[in-house]
């Protein structure tokens, strides 16, 4: 069963998707906030996590982030790493605040950037008990130093000069800068690494197209990307479990193997085999497999 629900976070009000088991009985659940990828929405792969860990016996939240999707937040599309530790920390409150679920059982799934914000956000929310993730990357260090960390630093430092001209013009009133997120057609994809063209396939395709997603955002966010690092403290998770799923095949494994090695026990990274970054957010013979060790790990971590 799925239920519209909304909550506040710093100001703004966030939509959300509840996913409850179709035999709920009416004793308290334990719940899982679910928070999308980078330019994603709630109907789109957190949605499918969502509802597949409600068949498990799970409460779980898909929402969108402020500035995107149907949550409020002006100018729409913002990437505020800070702001999204905020609203993974208001969904917890929301799920906390309910009466179907068990505030003591509460954990995260965080899906490619959110990879990064949910363990960020569990550093100091301690009412998050487990903490997983799936496809994980830093969308910071991926901005701003490139796959695989290619990127001149003098990339990184002209975007930054270009952040404060856009942040001058919105105050003279001359309107907000928005840039592509993806190459808006799949030939423009040639060259890049294959990531950005799984991307471009889930996004911009009826595989994982949706209208409240719309392929811009705003660059002068790089401001914010440059003060973010997802995993500089992230053994603060430590005594908490957290488990980190890729594929073998993705091109942003390392962040996960990166952040495992950082982390303090008790952790794991649980490799999905032949599977890309993008695979785990739709195909079914990666999901179904992600799906049964999330289930493992909650089951064992949440239970009552």
């Amino acid at each position: 069963m799925k239920f519209d629900v909304r909550f506040p976070s710093k100001g703004l009000m966030l939509a959300g998707h509840l996913y409850v088991p179709d035999t709920y009985d009416g004793s308290r659940l334990p719940g899982i906030v679910v928070s999308h990828p980078w330019g994603g929405v709630k109907e789109q792969t957190a949605g499918l996590y969502a509802e597949r860990l409600s068949r498990q016996g799970f409460a779980a939240l898909a929402f969108d982030a402020a500035y995107q999707g149907e949550s409020e937040g002006e100018p729409r599309g913002v990437e505020d790493p800070f702001q999204r530790a905020e609203d993974i920390k208001s969904a917890v409150s929301h799920l906390a605040a309910r009466e179907d679920i068990d505030p003591q059982r509460i954990g995260a799934l965080g899906i490619c950037a959110s990879g990064g914000y949910v363990p960020f956000t569990a550093q100091t929310d301690r009412r998050i008990k487990a903490v997983a993730t799936v496809s994980a990357l830093d969308a910071a260090d991926l901005y701003l130093n490139g796959l695989g960390r290619t990127n001149d630093p003098a990339v990184a430092s002209a975007m930054l000069d270009q952040a404060g001209v856009m942040r001058t013009a919105e105050a003279r009133n001359e309107g907000v800068v928005y840039a592509r997120t993806l190459p808006e057609r799949e030939e423009e994809t040639a060259g890049l690494p294959k990531h950005y063209h799984e991307c471009w396939e889930y996004y911009r395709t009826a595989r994982g197209f949706h209208p409240r997603s719309p392929n811009w955002w705003v660059p002068r966010s790089i401001e914010y990307f440059a003060m973010f690092d997802a995993y500089a403290h992230i053994e603060r998770i430590s005594p908490r479990p957290l488990l980190m799923i890729a594929g073998t095949q993705a091109e942003t494994a390392y962040f996960s193997e990166e952040a495992i090695k950082r982390a303090d026990e008790p952790k794991e990274l649980f490799w999905i085999d032949g599977a890309t970054h993008v695979d785990l957010y739709d195909k079914d013979e990666y999901v179904s497999p992600t799906v049964a060790k999330l289930t493992e790990f909650f089951g064992e971590h949440l239970a009552a």
